[in-house]
């Protein structure tokens, strides 16, 4: 993941949180191309059907870890662990909208044309996840980064381990270990 100087975006973070509309909007587009990009790798993952767009998942999650006065950016990983933090719970919150009765519940939408049938995407598998990975996190927040940083952002183990300052090696047993736990907990 190349970037702009850590440093600027840090004492950006620093600005706008304080307060200074100038250094939100400076910001936005320095780290706006690498929110995009996790962005649309994780909805690429999603199942079919989904509303939600790269940009306006940026933009949600941009605008939730921007207005939050309660937070202090100790660096740029710090940064975009929140953003994808935020990104999860997007959409955790828009499966749970789906799953819920105005949106038709459990229900399966169907074609006229009966050979013709399409699904709503499934906001069970979304929210399954989320539940593990609260488990996960209560048992090793370690572990718990790695997926969100994998599953929910869509790095690479190269980037993900760069993030993390991980070995390879070690991110690739926590990694192994860490799916076999879900598989395990999933099914």
């Amino acid at each position: 993941m190349s970037s702009p100087d850590d440093s600027q975006i840090l004492s950006l973070l620093q600005t706008a949180q304080a307060g200074d509309q100038k250094a939100a909007a400076e910001l936005l587009p320095l780290v706006y191309a690498e929110l995009h990009q996790l962005a649309r790798a994780k909805l690429a993952r999603q199942a079919p059907g989904q509303t939600l767009t790269p940009t306006a998942l940026v933009h949600e999650a941009y605008m939730r870890i921007a207005g939050d006065s309660d937070l202090s950016w100790e660096g740029r990983q710090h940064f975009f662990f929140a953003a994808a933090r935020a990104m999860r719970d997007l959409l955790v919150e828009q499966a749970r909208r789906k799953a819920g009765p105005k949106h038709g519940g459990g229900r399966r939408r169907m074609e006229l044309d009966e050979a013709c049938l399409i699904l709503e995407p499934p906001s069970d598998d979304v929210l399954a996840v989320h539940e593990a990975l609260q488990e996960l996190e209560e048992r090793d927040p370690m572990k718990a980064q790695i997926v969100l940083l994998r599953y929910f952002t869509g790095l690479t183990m190269d980037e993900t381990a760069s993030v993390l300052g991980l070995p390879a090696r070690t991110l690739d047993r926590h990694w192994r270990y860490t799916r076999a736990w879900l598989m395990k907990r999933l099914s």
